[in-house]
């Protein structure tokens, strides 16, 4: 992903708009935006179901173990008898509890999608109002709640100075051992290095990553090869339809641009 740093603002002479083709946009600086006049916009309704429905897939992929699941099949075919000691155990997913940090977009659409799952959920994020908790039938609790009592934690968050490295050894200490850690959102809420360690020493049961603090991760990232990780290339936006829905959006935005009207979303500064 292309930082647009000072430099290269500065250097720009007739740009009038920046959209982000995307959610996040911590790529952007702001303040160089800011100063220069050029209003930055993103586009963070294209793929919010494929986001949830890939959290989702990663949840299902810890519960149910289905990766390793294929290096059990593959050794009880050489060996020609069946051996599932490497798969147990393995709980039913109704009646486990799913931690969702960060109810947006995203973060709600999981929970909704999940609801007949039977778990119970707790849900932090405070700066859900009061009408949307209603409207959702939730209540929220802290962080510390949703860490020490979760069987599958999934974030959902936007990346700022707040949610930076939120995943860490002090917070990866607070979680049971029977749980699983699912990240959709950005690489660098979770310290890798802190997470590696934890898996290693299965001070967790396993984590599903998709996105990383470079992209796309060196050959020496530390989740790789560790058994208990779940790595996706950082596709969960992903699908034909998001693909072309944000194009149309991208082009909404221009058209609005030139004929007058603000952005639907502009960039803000992070906390």
């Amino acid at each position: 992903m292309v930082k647009i740093t000072p430099k290269i603002v500065a250097a720009w002479k007739k740009t009038r708009l920046v959209i982000r083709h995307g959610v996040g946009y911590d790529n952007l600086d702001l303040d160089a935006l800011e100063k220069a006049g050029i209003p930055p916009c993103y586009i963070p309704d294209y793929c919010a179901e494929e986001v949830a429905e890939q959290a989702i897939a990663l949840i299902l992929a810890c519960g149910r173990r289905v990766v390793s699941s294929r290096k059990v099949l593959d050794d009880s075919s050489a060996r020609g008898l069946w051996d599932f000691n490497p798969m147990i155990p393995v709980f039913r997913m109704g009646g486990q509890t799913l931690g969702i940090i960060g109810c947006g977009r995203i973060g709600s659409l999981v929970y909704q999608k999940l609801r007949s799952f039977g778990f119970r959920f707790l849900i932090c994020d405070p700066y859900l109002t009061e009408e949307r908790k209603r409207e959702l039938e939730i209540e929220t609790v802290p962080k510390e709640t949703v860490l020490r009592e979760s069987d599958f934690i999934t974030i959902h968050t936007p990346l700022t100075s707040e949610t930076r490295h939120i995943v860490n050894r002090e917070t990866l200490a607070m979680m049971k051992p029977t749980a699983y850690l699912v990240n959709t959102a950005r690489g660098p809420m979770v310290d890798a290095d802190a997470l590696a360690h934890a898996l290693e020493r299965n001070t967790i049961a396993g984590a599903a990553i998709d996105v990383f603090d470079k992209e796309p991760p060196p050959p020496d990232y530390p989740l790789f090869g560790l058994p208990n990780a779940v790595l996706t290339p950082h596709l969960a936006w992903y699908s034909e339809d998001a693909a072309w829905t944000i194009r149309k959006l991208i082009v909404l935005e221009i058209d609005r641009f030139m004929a007058g009207q603000p952005p639907r979303y502009v960039a803000k500064k992070a906390i």
